[in-house]
């Protein structure tokens, strides 16, 4: 959702993605997966509520397809935390 603040971005590499789906199940508000079984980020901007739910999708992503950064409160932008 555009415009939502958040305390991390979170991406996912389409190209290391195999669809297993681990992350869509441990953090279903932020992930989905598409017809062709590809996952999609519903919100790339993570509120510090859910923080937890999408490092522990990092560290069950069998593929190592999703990375976090942590934003920065000096505007400086995003510090990659999880890869």
């Amino acid at each position: 959702m555009e415009g939502e603040s958040g305390v991390a971005h979170v991406t996912i590499n389409g190209g290391k993605c195999q669809g297993h789906g681990r992350c869509a199940l441990i953090a279903p508000n932020l992930f989905d997966l598409d017809d062709a079984g590809q996952v999609l980020v519903l919100r790339d901007s993570v509120p510090g509520a859910d923080l937890l739910d999408v490092e522990e999708a990092i560290l069950s992503c069998p593929e190592q397809a999703i990375a976090l950064a942590r934003l920065t409160v000096s505007g400086a932008g995003p510090t990659p935390c999880f890869t």
